[in-house]
């Protein structure tokens, strides 16, 4: 797949995530906190659809994260916007070159991200920030579909155990060699995913790289520092020939 081409079908794509409505659980839950707002967001209108992917066409690192936040993503419309985990993300992107700003605060901020795509395993705000297999599998297609739309991708970042086991599975749907036994998640763990071919074509290898969410449970509590989370995109930078 070529780069505009690529860049069409992930637009085509975004489309077809905010319509989506296969999970009820999800479809339920995202709305009704839509409804009922925290608080402090009272005056906002609540996104409350699945969230679509945001970034650079052309990417070679990709982000996965989890889910969008209940009053982040989810009252944004924007993947990591608006609750401390973007706080983090978007801070540590933009120190690495590949955010122009480094606050994310709604969808239509003008911030752009260069050389990077940030999606998320399950597109919906899943109740207590746990989806479920069967939704997971759900959204798998959408992942499927961004991999092979990003004509440049050189290196994945996996934000959490969970997008680490999610990006693998999507890797060996699409015919990656991915290893086995299935490479561990942790904190700065790295793999290299042989690419096999597509068809009659070649595929270049990808470096996964995993890190720690940066959830409020992992930064308040100093399981994942600054230096940590700086020192992942540092690497994934490099990785990817930025």
């Amino acid at each position: 797949m070529t780069a505009s081409s690529g860049s069409s079908e992930l637009e085509r794509l975004n489309g077809e995530i905010v319509a989506c409505t296969r999970c009820p659980r999800l479809v339920e839950w995202r709305e009704q906190v839509a409804r009922t707002k925290r608080a402090a967001y009272v005056a906002d209108e609540y996104w409350g659809r699945p969230v679509p992917s945001f970034g650079d066409p052309a990417a070679r690192i990709l982000i996965v994260g989890l889910a969008p936040g209940a009053h982040g993503a989810n009252r944004t419309g924007r993947m990591f916007t608006g609750d401390r985990s973007g706080e983090w993300l978007y801070g540590a992107l933009h120190r690495a070159g590949l955010s122009t700003r480094p606050e994310s605060t709604w969808r239509d901020d003008g911030l752009e991200l260069t050389n990077a795509w940030l999606t998320a395993a399950v597109r919906c705000v899943p109740p207590a920030n746990k989806p479920t297999a069967a939704e997971r599998e759900a959204c798998r297609p959408y992942l499927d579909r961004e991999v092979r739309a990003l004509a440049e991708l050189r290196t994945i970042v996996a934000l959490g155990g969970f997008a680490w086991d999610a990006i693998l599975r999507v890797l060996r749907d699409l015919d990656y060699e991915v290893p086995v036994p299935k490479p561990r998640f942790g904190h700065e763990a790295e793999t290299v995913i042989g690419g096999g071919s597509d068809g009659p074509r070649a595929r270049r290898d990808l470096t996964l790289i995993g890190s720690y969410h940066p959830s409020q449970q992992n930064t308040f509590t100093g399981r994942l520092t600054r230096e940590m989370f700086d020192a992942v995109w540092e690497r994934a930078v490099e990785v990817a020939g930025i």
